[in-house]
């Protein structure tokens, strides 16, 4: 952000060219845009200058703030948001992580075609500092072992369980077991999703696009993850469970659960 110091000059003599020069410079100060610039807390991400009206819309529901800081993450980490979507936490992180961090924004094909128009719109004549598309399918995730501090799920984990012609079934092990491989000991890994009826587990993460948390997180410390919290800010006991998430009458306020796992420290 251009900023002009004004210096008290009440001891010195004052010319004409020096006030013509200060006068100019309070002027270009008033009229010049403001700078993407990267923040170091979620806080600040969230209010940087220049974010999109969709974005600024949408942080009332997903409470931003406090999702990315149980992440746990600072300056020159190294994130995976999967299934990233139109790139909305993306953003966020990107800033979160400067200096020196990188955030992966992951789709693979299927979501692509459901992101396009917000994809566009994030990055066409934008910066997004730090951020880097990366497209891949589920069976080969590419992100390397012990280099990622954290990753998240937001709202897709229930896709592991979802299959139809245009998203194929995905080997839930060997796609949990590439992010594990990819966190490094002690990183964390999170999910956000919609929470289903009692009982139902994730038999309706098809035709609802929920799954109940119990089954969430019994299948996830399958994996040897370590559940270590969550928050219950995204809860809405309004929220019956019974309709699909995208019916109107629910969506964008649907029951939510935020589970939280670390990568266990490697033996000494």
């Amino acid at each position: 952000m251009l900023r002009t110091q004004v210096t008290d000059m009440a001891r010195r003599p004052t010319t004409h060219l020096t006030k013509s020069l200060a006068a100019t410079a309070l002027a270009l100060a008033a009229l010049a845009p403001a700078l993407p610039c990267a923040a170091g807390t979620a806080e600040e991400a969230i209010h940087s200058p220049g974010r999109l009206q969709q974005d600024l819309e949408r942080d009332a529901r997903e409470q931003p703030a406090v999702i990315i800081d149980l992440l746990d993450i600072g300056p020159g980490d190294r994130v995976a948001d999967i299934f990233g979507g139109a790139g909305y936490y993306s953003e966020l992180l990107g800033r979160v992580v400067a200096p020196g961090g990188e955030v992966l924004l992951h789709n693979n094909q299927a979501y692509l075609q459901y992101a396009a128009a917000g994809l566009q719109r994030r990055f066409d004549g934008r910066e997004v500092p730090n951020v880097v598309r990366h497209d891949r399918e589920p069976a080969d995730l590419g992100l390397g072992e012990n280099r990622l501090d954290a990753a998240l799920i937001i709202m897709s984990y229930h896709d592991l369980y979802f299959s139809e012609e245009n998203w194929p079934a995905i080997d839930r092990a060997d796609f949990m077991g590439q992010i594990v491989r990819a966190l490094k000991p002690g990183g964390r890994f999170l999910i956000v999703d919609h929470q289903a009826a009692a009982g139902a587990g994730a038999t309706v993460a098809h035709s609802l696009h929920r799954i109940e948390a119990a089954t969430a997180r019994r299948d996830i410390e399958a994996t040897g993850l370590v559940y270590v919290g969550g928050t219950e800010v995204l809860r809405n006991p309004g929220d019956d469970h019974s309709l699909n998430v995208f019916d109107p009458a629910i969506r964008g306020r649907t029951d939510r659960f935020v589970q939280v796992y670390a990568k266990p420290e490697a033996p000494k």
